[in-house]
């Protein structure tokens, strides 16, 4: 066959396969793939560099579908070029267990390698990426040795274009000269509600020219300028580049083309016809992959193969030359921590002593920095206030690829980032905010819970305690709204020497984001003669002290700040004569993970009165004191005032915590014998 008739044979499998598979499950999204079929084909054909039998290849280019609706676009590339997965599975599109679901999710089909959907997060994952690449490159390349050396390609819609996220992040990589990173913007001009000019007229190669973008404009049909676009792309050496392509949505159906029906639901089983008639497909069989496509990009896995059989070999004189480097490689690529890395976590403070735990985090994450090379990450413009600075690593800028990375007021883009650096092994990424900003973080954090990264958060500022900015920054309920995102892990310690407990957990934890809660006022250091071990921290709560033995009058339970002042109230109950237990609470998700045994043991079912004490939202504790308890927290917001006169003015105080646990007991004491309290 003809090397053109053959391109559009091509062209058009991936087409329909994506209408047949939308048609089949009566869901979905048909339009973009139709679109984007020549753009992705010229991508995957012609320049992309990966190796479908190994889809983990550390050299291989990125891919990522930030128009993840267009997900069928993607499945069908993945397939005709070779990765694991059949026709079968693009015929279960859509279907329960599938691994070809609405959108494209990390970790379920072979080659994706972000889950996307949410628009404007795989845009900014891919700078995550780059900036990965850029960092890895550094540090593993040598002389004439590219052992790292790929580019990250995105497709990108008008959805992506609009979301504020994507304005961070294209901000911050162009400021970065991320010259690695190639998006192609399929502009179809088409959303949901009808024409993009009804919301949208902006000039988005200016925009993204600002930006510090390398901008052009093509033909989205148009093959030949596809191709050589993509070429320029490549030749840059200082900039992100920004290929706008002007395509027709749902390309070649005469009723549907260039219409927002295209975009959100089949075609319709008369329109399917009537577009397979129109660019001369045969109307049966349904899913039908012509032998010579099939035979053509089928051709992709040999030369990957190659490719990679090229870089091992590459990597074997490289190895022999840097066998240090090798090592530090091997470790890396298979997520293993330096060998007794732990023994580098500093013991913080004295009994007695006073230390923020945002100090005491600092501190740790400077001790730990030397012996963890992949360590690196920064703040949204408050390392000074979180404490985040490596000292000695340098900073990520144009002319230096240190390990502090300054992203600037941009929360939402921060934490895009952090996912794609976290996608790329061996990256750990951590980025730090003010608690209260983990709200524009939100979307960002979901994903990374939602793809189980090991991505750690650092958010300081943790209460009402932070003082005098008073309620716009004094997080209320973002403690329950980030322990209520599943597969999320929250952490917050009472003391500087939980502090280093804590990170131990975190870096240890790797299925799932980890947030590290801190506090901006100083907090004494408990005294762990007299209480128990602060390596505790690990099983979640944990009793911290107890009056007398035996079953206890009453449980009081805290975390962070709170249990200083829960266990001054616990010491006034005890000189009463009332027996008491208090309970260190950093971790509700780490608790409940350890056995029924031990958290029985820790908190007895059996009726006991309980109070909960946090400057937060109550939502939650519930759980824990039942209906029969008490919870100490905040169900408004706070105020401007120094923190001493917000504890006195909140309750948060030691007499206020005796007070109301000698209420819940005597309300409890009118019960008629013990019972489960829920």
């Amino acid at each position: 066959m003809e090397p053109i008739k053959l391109d559009i044979q091509c062209i058009n499998t991936i087409r329909f396969l994506a209408v047949d598979a939308v048609e089949n499950s009566k869901s979905g999204h048909p339009g973009t793939p139709m679109e984007s079929a020549p753009i992705a084909y010229v991508l995957w054909m012609r320049h992309m560099r990966y190796n479908p039998r190994n889809p983990h290849w550390p050299n291989r280019d990125r891919f990522i579908l930030s128009a993840g609706h267009a997900s069928m676009l993607q499945y069908a590339m993945l397939y005709l070029t070779g990765y694991d997965l059949s026709l079968n599975d693009i015929q279960q599109f859509r279907q329960l267990g599938s691994r070809t679901p609405g959108h494209p999710e990390y970790g379920r089909t072979p080659g994706i390698e972000a889950t996307t959907g949410p628009l404007g997060q795989g845009f900014s994952m891919g700078v995550g990426m780059a900036i990965a690449e850029k960092y890895l490159r550094s540090y593993f390349n040598r002389p004439h040795y590219d052992i790292l050396d790929y580019h990250v390609y995105a497709l990108c819609s008008d959805g992506d274009m609009m979301e504020g996220v994507t304005s961070e992040a294209a901000s911050l990589a162009g400021h970065r000269k991320l010259n690695k990173l190639i998006y192609i913007y399929s502009d179809n001009g088409i959303t949901i509600e009808g024409k993009t000019d009804l919301t949208f007229t902006e000039d988005v190669g200016a925009r993204f020219g600002a930006y510090g973008w390398f901008v052009q404009h093509i033909d989205g049909e148009d093959l030949t300028e596809i191709d050589m676009a993509i070429a320029r792309a490549k030749a840059q050496t200082e900039r992100p580049s920004l290929i706008i392509a002007r395509t027709h949505i749902g390309s070649g159906s005469p009723g549907k083309q260039d219409t927002a029906e295209a975009h959100g639901e089949p075609l319709g089983h008369e329109e399917t016809i009537r577009t397979k008639e129109n660019l001369g497909w045969p109307l049966e069989p349904t899913f039908h992959v012509p032998e010579e496509v099939l035979h053509s990009m089928r051709k992709m896995s040999d030369r990957g193969v190659n490719l990679e059989d090229a870089w091992h070999q590459m990597f074997d004189d490289y190895a022999e030359k840097y066998p240090d480097m090798e090592s530090t490689w091997i470790r890396g690529m298979e997520g293993e921590l330096p060998a007794e890395w732990e023994k580098s976590i500093p013991t913080i403070g004295n009994p007695g002593d006073e230390i923020s735990t945002r100090d005491a985090s600092g501190k740790v994450m400077n001790a730990i920095a030397p012996i963890m090379p992949f360590f690196i990450g920064g703040a949204s413009d408050l390392s000074p206030s979180t404490k985040t600075y490596l000292k000695g690593f340098g900073d990520f800028e144009t002319g230096e690829v240190g390990r502090n990375l300054h992203f600037g007021v941009r929360e939402h883009a921060m934490g895009a980032c952090l996912n794609g650096m976290a996608l790329t092994r061996p990256m750990l990424p951590f980025g730090a905010t003010f608690l209260i900003f983990s709200d524009y973080m939100r979307p960002a954090i979901r994903m990374s819970a939602l793809m189980s990264l090991h991505v750690i958060y650092i958010f300081t500022h943790d209460s009402i305690f932070l003082g005098e900015d008073g309620p716009t920054h004094q997080p209320i309920e973002q403690l329950s709204s980030l322990r209520a995102i599943p597969n999320m892990t929250v952490i917050r310690p009472a003391d500087a020497t939980e502090t280093s407990v804590a990170w131990k957990s975190a870096i240890e934890h790797k299925n799932g984001p980890v947030a590290l809660v801190l506090s901006r006022q100083k907090l004494p250091v408990l005294n762990r003669i007299e209480l128990a071990c602060a390596e505790m921290l690990e099983k979640g709560a944990y009793v911290l002290w107890q009056s007398g033995k035996g079953m206890p009058d009453v449980i009081l339970m805290a975390t962070g700040s709170e249990v200083h002042t829960t266990l001054a109230g616990a010491k006034l109950l005890a000189n009463e004569g009332i027996s008491v237990r208090v309970v260190n609470m950093p971790s509700w998700e780490l608790f409940e993970k350890q056995p029924k045994e031990y958290r029985e043991n820790v908190l007895p079912p059996t009726v006991i009165p309980r109070v909960a004490v946090e400057a937060a939202a109550p939502d939650g504790w519930h759980k824990y004191v039942g209906s029969c308890g008490e919870i100490i927290g905040m169900a408004r917001f706070g105020a401007s005032a120094p923190y001493k006169a917000l504890e006195q003015h909140f309750g948060f105080t030691a007499e206020n915590v005796a007070s109301t646990a000698k209420s819940v007991i005597e309300r409890q004491s009118r019960k008629d014998g013990p019972r489960i309290c829920v």
